[in-house]
């Protein structure tokens, strides 16, 4: 962690303010949730978020049991496990060590699991790239996870306290990933408010799920989990109820967001932050660190009255619909940025943008894919991204649904 001369003390909430990455950030905010189980392999670029537990572990700061596997495949299986006896797991990987995972990504989704993973956000290879894009977890939208994304550490800190809560809710139990731009977040040193072991704990109960592998032992009833589902069974009706627990993710991931404004003076949007969306013409829907640049070039265009806002999608699954079509309902256009390409497609979340918007009366719909393998993305792309949208409203047509930006000729 930082130096201590790097802290400052707010003494009415005794909270601490102290220089960060955002993968310090991130580390910090799981030893506050007090895991019980730790299971990590590192990869760039979450190497840091492994390294800094193990050394909470080491020292005594964090009460943990903490696995050095061979690999994420295994990470994650060793979690499952735990997850099952009752406790409560985290781990964090990117990228390759994602894919890695894919097998038992699906078995911690369908065995309502709750562990919760951060992801360093890492291009897929090859070519072979460790800098940031968000091919990786966008790739795995399927898998039936929560998908929190975050801006910066600040939110990567807070969004690991609110995942625990939301994956852990009786009506949920499901896992959740919060996932922040390799090196633009991971890497970046920013001032980050550190909540207090006290009021972390007074936010986030101790995880007692209702069936547990520990549980059913001691009340002499054990129980199997993972079990063979034929045709004629509960498969069908199994993945229905895990369907409506992802609805059911939404309404959590809001009043989680709420309360913890409540308690820590920091809200996220819930399922979208928008900005300057009033009003707007042309409205920009960005993930992750983008937003942040992204806000000061609709600051410049607003200022020389062109109507354009900004609207940061945070929770990627569930896809918030409904919070969607009310955002944009009075733009003429809407644009989506993405650091990802959906092979053959457009940006995975222009897809996922553009059926929400099928069957409303809602604007029209441009996809922007920029940024991939870590590409600076400048405020020049961002005025470019906006100027077509503008124009888009002016003729209030799409002439060109998917633009490259950022890419050479």
């Amino acid at each position: 962690m930082a130096s201590d001369a790097a802290v400052a003390v707010d003494a009415e909430t005794e909270s601490e303010t102290r220089v960060l990455t955002g993968n310090e950030a991130a580390a910090y905010g799981a030893k506050l949730c007090r895991p019980q189980v730790v299971s990590v392999y590192p990869i760039t670029p979450q190497s840091a978020i492994s390294e800094q537990l193990a050394a909470d572990v080491a020292s005594g700061e964090l009460d943990a049991h903490l696995f050095r596997i061979e690999s994420e495949h295994s990470a994650l299986s060793s979690l499952i496990g735990a997850s099952l006896a009752g406790a409560r797991t985290f781990t964090a990987t990117a990228s390759n060590g994602l894919f890695y995972m894919a097998e038992m990504l699906h078995f911690a989704s369908g065995g309502r699991t709750p562990v919760v993973m951060a992801i360093a956000n890492r291009a897929a290879s090859p070519p072979w790239n460790v800098w940031g894009d968000q091919s990786d977890s966008l790739s795995q939208r399927d898998a039936g996870w929560i998908q929190l994304y975050a801006e910066n550490p600040q939110e990567a800190l807070d969004t690991i306290v609110q995942a625990y809560r939301i994956a852990e809710s009786p009506d949920v139990m499901l896992p959740a990933m919060v996932a922040f731009d390799g090196f633009q977040v991971s890497h970046i040193s920013e001032p980050v408010v550190l909540p207090t072991q006290a009021a972390v704990d007074a936010f986030l109960p101790p995880f007692d799920p209702e069936h547990s592998l520990a549980k059913s032992l001691v009340e002499g009833e054990p129980k199997a989990f993972h079990h063979i589902t034929p045709p004629e069974a509960s498969f069908f009706e199994y993945k229905y109820r895990q369907a409506q627990a992802g609805e059911r993710a939404l309404d959590r991931i809001v009043e989680v967001d709420a309360a913890f404004g409540e308690q820590f003076g920091r809200r996220w949007g819930g399922l979208l932050e928008p900005y300057r969306v009033e009003g707007a013409e042309a409205v920009l829907l960005t993930v992750g660190s983008l937003t942040t640049t992204a806000r000061a070039v609709a600051d410049e265009y607003r200022a020389d009255g062109r109507p354009v806002g900004v609207l940061k999608l945070r929770s990627y699954r569930p896809f918030p619909d409904a919070a969607l079509q009310a955002a944009v309902a009075d733009a003429a256009v809407l644009g989506v940025a993405e650091k990802d390409h959906s092979f053959g497609l457009t940006g995975s979340v222009y897809g996922d943008v553009a059926a929400a918007l099928t069957n409303v009366d809602g604007p029209l719909v441009q996809n922007f894919v920029t940024g991939l393998g870590g590409r600076e993305v400048t405020v020049d792309h961002l005025r470019r991204m906006f100027d077509v949208l503008l124009e888009t409203a002016r003729r209030g047509r799409v002439d060109q649904v998917a633009h490259w930006v950022g890419v050479r000729p």
